[in-house]
């Protein structure tokens, strides 16, 4: 059996360019992190002695004989790649439900590309695992979505990325101060609004706006410095927020569909509140609402969005990783 944990993502800054719409013509750069609310695929390997040769545990159970008849596309497509042709179970666990705007998805590939090599007893880097999870994703299933999630999942901890129109990815840490990090923790608050959505659908109508939106996307995508600059030098914490404010009121220029009237009135409720900005994390249309809160405003905060489950969080630093490995090589 083996288990992999990976972790869901907040992006900070220069979404939409990480699609290849826009890195194809000029090079896409997104600052986000790994946070510590996590994926686990589970992955074991049966005797022979089974009445379906495949089991996939999801929101549905299947029972398949052949890799064709598994409906979960990214389980169906992985099994391909890795020439899986003997009976297995794969099981799913999630600390937060899917379609909610922190890369699930994109974890959930990182996680079984991650755990199949390990199946296969293959040590392979992350990026590797990364740019597997993204082909899968964007190439095989045809899916309107950028690669940054499956690098923030495959990486963690907080990382510029930087999309080239070779397909290459440069990574690059984001230094800073342990006190930063945790003073940040403290000030960024996140809701659930319980609004599910089909990122891919949102993306497709961003996609098809992108050529028109090149200089709002080129503005979000210039948050990147001076947002990362504040993670390393730890100067005016507060900036941080309006800069979060700022690339929300962009990115919602982008399209109709990445905001809606509920959303942006709870919204509007968080900074009549206290909070100093913030945005809706993923594509758009639902998930969870991002904020920058000094603590003294935190609870008012809170009482202005009671029917919201807050949920706070950290960052993780660990990315993708095995916790579990016991294979039995007599197969």
């Amino acid at each position: 059996m083996i288990i992999t944990r990976t972790p869901f993502r907040i992006s900070f800054a220069g979404g939409g360019t990480d699609l290849k719409k826009y890195y194809s013509k000029e090079d896409g750069r997104v600052l986000s992190t790994s946070i510590d609310k996590y994926i686990y695929v589970i992955i074991k390997r049966q005797i022979g002695i089974v009445e379906y040769k495949y089991r996939i545990n999801w929101s549905k159970v299947e029972f398949c004989n052949t890799i064709e008849e598994i409906e979960h596309p990214i389980v169906r497509e992985a099994l391909k790649i890795f020439k899986i042709d003997y009976p297995i179970e794969i099981t799913t666990l999630s600390d937060i439900p899917g379609q909610t705007g922190l890369g699930s998805s994109s974890a959930f590939s990182v996680g079984l590309v991650h755990a199949l090599h390990a199946l296969k007893g293959e040590q392979v880097t992350k990026h590797v695992i990364a740019t597997e999870a993204a082909h899968i994703e964007v190439n095989l299933l045809g899916r309107s979505m950028g690669k940054q999630d499956h690098y923030a999942a495959a990486y963690g901890n907080l990382n510029v990325f930087t999309f080239h129109s070779n397909e290459d990815v440069l990574v690059e840490p984001v230094f800073y101060r342990s006190e930063i990090k945790a003073s940040l923790e403290k000030k960024l608050m996140l809701f659930y609004t319980s609004i599910k959505r089909d990122a891919s659908e949102v993306l497709e109508v961003q996609e098809r706006h992108t050529q028109d939106k090149r200089d709002v996307l080129r503005k979000m995508q210039s948050l990147v410095d001076p947002m990362r600059d504040i993670f390393s030098n730890g100067m005016n914490l507060e900036k941080f927020g309006k800069i979060l404010h700022d690339g929300w009121e962009l990115k919602k220029s982008i399209t109709e569909e990445i905001s809606s009237v509920n959303i942006d009135r709870y919204y509007q409720s968080a900074i009549d509140a206290g909070a100093v900005g913030g945005k809706l994390l993923g594509a758009g249309g639902g998930g969870f609402l991002l904020f920058y809160v000094e603590e003294k405003y935190q609870k008012e905060v809170i009482n202005a969005l009671t029917d919201l489950y807050f949920m706070p969080v950290r960052f993780d630093s660990s990315g993708t990783r095995i916790t579990y490995y016991d294979q039995d090589i007599s197969y």
